[in-house]
C-alpha cells in the first residue's frame, strides 16, 4: 500500500483480546510468486497473459471469485483454471519471504499471551505449510484459511471460522482485531464486528483504507499499536 499522503495511527482503545493475521501481504511477501503462477495458468489456457498491475489485483480477494469476476470465466473454466494456478504455485509457495520486522511482533503477541489466529484467503493447507516452513505456526493457537472445495472462500467466512474456532478453546474474541493489508481483509472483518488494522507493506491502494481503524507504516508501528 503506497500513499503520499500518511494516514495517523491511533492510540489502541481497548486491550486486545485476540488478534487475528491475514497471511498474504501482511506476513509473508507472496505477490510475484503468485502472479508468477498465474501467468503460467494464462499461458497453459492459451491466453494472454494480463499486466502485472492486473495480474496483482488477483492477490488477497479469492481467486475463484477473481477469475470469474476479472477474467470472465464461467464456473467450469474458473475450476480448470484454478487447478492449473494451484499445481503450479504449489512448488511456488514456500519461497515467499517473511516481511521484516513481523515474526518478531506474532512472537511479542505471543510472548504477552494474546491469542493469535490466521484468517486468510488462501487455502488452509498452504497456508499452514507457508507457517510452519517459516517457523511461524508455534506463535498461532487457530489457523484458518479457505477449504479447499471453496465453499468456505470469502474473508468474513474465513474471519468467522477463526473466531469460532478461537472461542471453542476458551478465548475471550469480544475485544478482537484484524491485521491486514486489502479493503476485503477490512469489511470481511466488519461483518464480524473486528475492527482492523492496515499494515502499509502490503498490495493495498490508500483508498483501501477507507475503514480501516488505523494504518501502519512499519513492523514497529504494528507492534506498538498491539501491545501499547
Amino acid at each position: 500500500m503506497t500513499s503520499t499522503t500518511p494516514i495517523e495511527t491511533v492510540a489502541p482503545p481497548r486491550t486486545w483480546s485476540a488478534v487475528l493475521f491475514d497471511l498474504d501481504g501482511t506476513i509473508v511477501d507472496s505477490a510475484a510468486d503468485i502472479t508468477g503462477s498465474l501467468a503460467h495458468m494464462f499461458t497453459t489456457l492459451g491466453l494472454d497473459v494480463p499486466s502485472d498491475e492486473v495480474l496483482r489485483a488477483y492477490v488477497g480477494p479469492p481467486l475463484l471469485d477473481s477469475l470469474r469476476l476479472s477474467a470472465g470465466f464461467d464456473d467450469a473454466e474458473a475450476w480448470k483454471a484454478l487447478t492449473i494456478y494451484r499445481e503450479h504455485y504449489a512448488d511456488h509457495v514456500l519461497r515467499s519471504p517473511v516481511f521484516p520486522g513481523v515474526a518478531g511482533v506474532l512472537e511479542r503477541l505471543h510472548a504477552a499471551g494474546i491469542p493469535i489466529a490466521l484468517a486468510t484467503s488462501k487455502p488452509e493447507s498452504m497456508a499452514r505449510k507457508v507457517l510452519d516452513h517459516q517457523g511461524l505456526s508455534q506463535y498461532f493457537t487457530e489457523i484458518a484459511g479457505a477449504s479447499d472445495d471453496e465453499q468456505r472462500s470469502t474473508k468474513a467466512d474465513v474471519v468467522a471460522e477463526a473466531l469460532r474456532r478461537l472461542q471453542a478453546t476458551g478465548v475471550d474474541t469480544e475485544n478482537a482485531v484484524m491485521v491486514g493489508d486489502r479493503g476485503y481483509d477490512t469489511l470481511g472483518a466488519l461483518a464480524n464486528g473486528v475492527p482492523t488494522i492496515l499494515v502499509e507493506w502490503g498490495y493495498g491502494s490508500p483508498d483501501e483504507a477507507a475503514d480501516a481503524m488505523a494504518v501502519v507504516h512499519s513492523a514497529d508501528q504494528l507492534r506498538n499499536l498491539l501491545l501499547g
